[in-house]
C-alpha cells in the first residue's frame, strides 16, 4: 500500500510540474514501456527507445488528463501503443491525421542538481568525456548540446528539430544512463 501512495503522490506532484516526480515516474516505468514496445516491434527500422522517449514526452505533456480510475502504467502503455501504431502507419506511407503538438510546456526546470548531476559533476572532464562516448550517439548529442555548448531546451529542440518535451525526456534519460556508467566505472576501479 505504501508504494501505491508513493505513486499517487508522485503523479499529483507531476501534475503540479515537480521535476523530481517526473524523474521518479520516468525511472519507475521506463523499462516497462521500453520492453512492452520492444515486444510489439518486429521491424528493425522502428526504434523502441525513440518511441519510449516520445511516450514519456507525451505523457508528461498530458499528465493533467490522466484519470486515477486507470492504472498509470496502463495509461502509459496506451500512449506507447498509439505512438507505435502511428509510426507503423507512417512507415507504410499511410496518410494519417496527426494531432498538432500541444505547445503547453510542463515545468521541467533543471534548477537543482539531481543525484545524477552530482555524480556527473564529480568526474574530471577527461574521464567524463570518455564516459559520454559510451552513450548512444543521440544521448551524446543532447548531453553535448546542453552541458558543453550550454544551449537551452528550446535551442536544443530547434537544433535537433524535435519537440522540446522529447528533448527534456531524452536529457533525463541521458543523465541517468551517464550516471550509471560513471557509477559502474567507479566500481571497476
Amino acid at each position: 500500500m505504501k508504494s501505491d501512495q508513493l505513486l499517487t503522490d508522485n503523479i499529483l506532484a507531476a501534475k503540479k510540474g515537480d521535476q523530481t516526480a517526473y524523474r521518479y515516474l520516468l525511472n519507475l516505468y521506463w523499462n516497462d514501456v521500453y520492453y512492452f514496445l520492444q515486444s510489439k516491434i518486429s521491424d528493425d527500422s522502428i526504434d523502441a527507445e525513440d518511441i519510449t522517449i516520445i511516450t514519456f514526452s507525451k505523457a508528461f505533456d498530458k499528465i493533467n488528463s490522466y484519470k486515477e480510475t486507470f492504472g498509470f502504467k496502463t495509461w502509459l502503455f496506451t500512449i506507447a501503443k498509439n505512438l507505435l501504431i502511428d509510426e507503423l502507419r507512417k512507415q507504410k506511407n499511410v496518410t494519417v491525421s496527426i494531432e498538432q503538438e500541444n505547445k503547453k510546456l510542463y515545468n521541467l526546470s533543471d534548477e537543482n542538481p539531481t543525484p545524477e548531476d552530482k555524480i556527473i559533476i564529480e568526474q574530471n572532464l577527461a574521464q567524463l568525456k570518455k564516459n559520454i562516448k559510451r552513450l548512444k550517439p543521440k544521448y551524446q548529442e543532447v548531453i553535448n548540446l546542453r552541458y558543453f555548448q550550454d544551449l537551452s531546451y528550446t535551442e536544443i529542440a530547434k537544433e535537433l528539430n524535435e519537440p522540446i518535451n522529447n528533448v527534456k525526456v531524452k536529457l533525463l534519460r541521458a543523465k541517468k544512463l551517464l550516471a550509471e556508467i560513471i557509477t559502474n566505472y567507479k566500481h571497476e576501479d
